[in-house]
Order: structure tokens, then sequence, then C-alpha cells
């Protein structure tokens, strides 16, 4: 991660005095860099010995800052990783222009690789993550979306990323087909639990801990999986209050919606789902020769679900 973030601070430069500041105060935020880990972590659980996944893991965390940059502009987030949000502290147009900036850089540092089939699947990802935040806009203050929809949204948006991580770090070890496909489905499966944790931090957590408000999904509109099972398996009156506040982004019964959520056991459900999900992204990798990378792989599979942040 010493050389990822070499790579990240040299390639971050520009001429432009403002994207050099927004997009260190961005990097420099931190975060889990979980994204970025996956493709080491692939590429040596392979037998890897060089040094190209250096430059693809900054491309992974490059396109998904990119993606946070935008994503707060369109929540209209204040807080991120404990801080002020970009958005918040230069404004929306310089966000969405730097986000720009990161992805275009990324695509760069793909160019500079010269592997297709890198530029494929980070192209692929890319496009299916910007059809994520679509539909996600689309299911925005809706109700009546289905646990089915909601899993296609995590799918896109989140999980794609992760997928896409763990796929150029075997690729760039020169592993096979059916290699590659495992460890899109164990990045699949990974980023499907981690976002269903977030779904009941949210609502469980801390903003000292989980590093954002608590109920921001709610002020959104975002019907999350929480909702959605207590929208099927709540009283009448609970799904009345959960419709009326995802409606209308309605965060002032925030209280109310996490007693109905906890009694109702949709935190346990979704929970419950986290872990199946990681469940099958350890299954994935159960082919993967032993070592020290491969137990760290499924170790995060374990931390993904059982996190506080």
């Amino acid at each position: 991660m010493d050389a990822v973030n070499a790579v990240i601070r040299r390639q971050l430069h520009s001429e432009v005095p403002l994207v050099n500041q927004i997009a260190e105060y961005i990097i420099s935020a931190g975060g889990k860099r979980l994204r970025p880990v996956l493709v080491l972590l692939m590429a040596r659980a392979c037998g890897y010995a060089g040094d190209k996944h250096h430059e693809l893991a900054a491309v992974i965390e490059f396109i998904h800052t990119a993606t946070l940059l935008h994503d707060d502009v369109v929540d209209e987030s204040s807080l991120r990783r404990g801080r002020q949000t970009a958005n918040a502290l230069f404004g929306n147009a310089a966000s969405v222009l730097v986000g720009d900036f990161l992805y275009s850089r990324a695509f760069q540092m793909m160019v500079a690789v010269d592997n297709a089939r890198v530029m494929q699947i980070v192209a692929d990802a890319t496009n299916v993550i910007a059809e994520g935040e679509v539909l996600q806009l689309l299911n925005m203050h809706n109700p009546d979306v289905s646990e089915e929809s909601y899993l296609q949204v995590i799918r896109s948006k989140t999980a794609k990323l992760f997928e896409a991580a763990a796929q150029l770090g075997v690729l760039i070890a020169g592993a096979d087909d059916a290699a590659i496909e495992a460890a899109g489905e164990y990045g699949r499966s990974l980023g499907t639990a981690f976002q269903l944790i977030d779904d009941v931090l949210d609502y469980s957590g801390n903003a000292s801990d989980i590093g954002k408000n608590v109920g921001d999904d709610l002020r959104e509109g975002k019907p999350t999986l929480p909702l959605i099972y207590l929208m099927s398996h709540g009283t009448p009156a609970q799904r009345e209050l959960v419709r009326s506040c995802i409606e209308n982004g309605d965060e002032q019964h925030f209280d109310e919606i996490l007693a109905a959520i906890t009694s109702s056991g949709a935190l346990d459900y979704t929970r419950r789902e986290a872990e199946k999900a990681a469940q099958r992204a350890a299954a994935a990798i159960a082919d993967l020769p032993n070592s020290q990378f491969k137990d760290s792989l499924l170790q995060l599979s374990v931390f993904a679900v059982d996190r506080n942040h």
C-alpha cells in the first residue's frame, strides 16, 4: 500500500492548483482502501511478483474517489470519513470537475499498462457504476422499490468496482478465465456484503465510527434493505410511516423508524443477507493456493460483516 500511495501521489499532480488541492484533500482523508487492497492481495495470491498491480490498484482508487466526489454532490452530503465533503468545502462545480479529472487520469494510467483486457474490465465497470447511480436516482423517494431492484443497485453501484478490483489482480498475474471469474464472484459478493452492512450501520452506528451522519439514507429518501424489509413485514402503521419518510426524505421521525426497524428484525435480516454474501465470497476463492494473501482475503470477508465503521 505504501507503493500504491506513492503512485497515487505521483499521478495526482496537475498544473491546476485547485485540482491538486481537492484531490489531495480526498485522498488524504484515508478510508479503508479496500478496493486497491483487493488488487494487491489477489495478484499476490496468484503468485504475481511484478509491480504493475500497484498502478492498477491506484487506478481503482481513483475511480472510486471520482464516484465519491460525484455521489456527494448528488446526495448533497456534508460529511464523509469524519470530515467535510469536498462539495461542502469547495463547492459542487469544483467537486464534479475534479471527479472528471480523476476518471480521465485513471484511463490514462490504464492505457500505459497496455493490456486490452484491463481496459475492458475497467471500462465495463465504470459504465455499470454509472448505470447504478442513475438507477439509484430513479429509486429515490420511491417506497415501492423491491428487494431485487435494490440488490441490483448494490451490484451495479458498489459491488461492480470490488469485482473489477479482484479481477485485475488475478488478470495481471496471468491467471486463466476461470480464475478471473472466480475472483469476480469474490469481489461481487464482498462488495454486496459491505454495502448491506453500511445499510445496517446507517441505522445502528454512530457518526464518529462510520464517518458520516447517521440517518443520511433516510434524509436522502433512499429505500435501503432495512426499510424495504420493514415495508414488507411491519405493521400497517409502520409501513405508512416508512412510506411517508421515504417519499418526503423525512429524518424527523428517525427514532420511530429506528425502533420499528429494530423490533421488526429488519436489521437482523439485512445482517444475515450480508453474512450469506460474505460466505459466497469465501467459497469463491476456495481453489486459490494457501498463502498469507488468501488468508487476508478470507479475513476481509469476515471484516465486511463484523465491522462497526
